[in-house]
């Protein structure tokens, strides 16, 4: 189990920010200016506590209005083919905002890896340059001017 996590109160707050948000919109479609409210609320808090979203909470809430993107709704959804790559094309009602996804199936964000994961990063050593090992130890060397005066 992971230990404790810093700023809880935080992350439940943004998190009853985005599902109030889904919940207004869910209730009545038109109510778009108080979900955007709330959208422009969790960001407002996150960034003053510096706290990082999922991504895909943040693909969700439109980076110019800052209102929360629904198919249908408050977005449209289409599937593009360009040069050989698969697209998703999210394209904003309110502000004309388009974010374009690729759909490589085998594509992970960089959190998902398990090489991003904290427990599966190597220990790091305690500082081996600093350690001194005596038996590998050399004598101290003479400056090349008093190794001509000795000879």
């Amino acid at each position: 189990m992971a230990g404790q996590i810093k700023d809880k109160d935080a992350f439940q707050r943004l998190n009853f920010l985005y599902q109030a948000a889904h919940c207004v919109l869910a209730q009545n479609p038109e109510n778009v200016e108080l979900a955007r409210f709330y959208c422009h609320t969790e960001r407002t808090i996150s960034k003053r506590l510096v706290l990082r979203q999922d991504p895909s909470v943040k693909r969700t809430i439109c980076k110019r209005c800052n209102s929360l993107l629904l198919s249908g709704i408050t977005c449209t959804v289409r599937q593009r083919k360009r040069r050989g790559q698969r697209q998703t094309v999210v394209r904003c009602l309110s502000c004309g905002l388009t974010k374009r996804f690729l759909n490589n199936p085998n594509y992970r964000l960089w959190c998902e890896q398990p090489e991003a994961q904290l427990e599966n990063q190597p220990k790091p050593e305690t500082n081996p340059g600093c350690q001194k090992d005596p038996t590998k130890e050399r004598p101290p060397t003479q400056p090349e001017s008093e190794k001509s005066n000795t000879t």
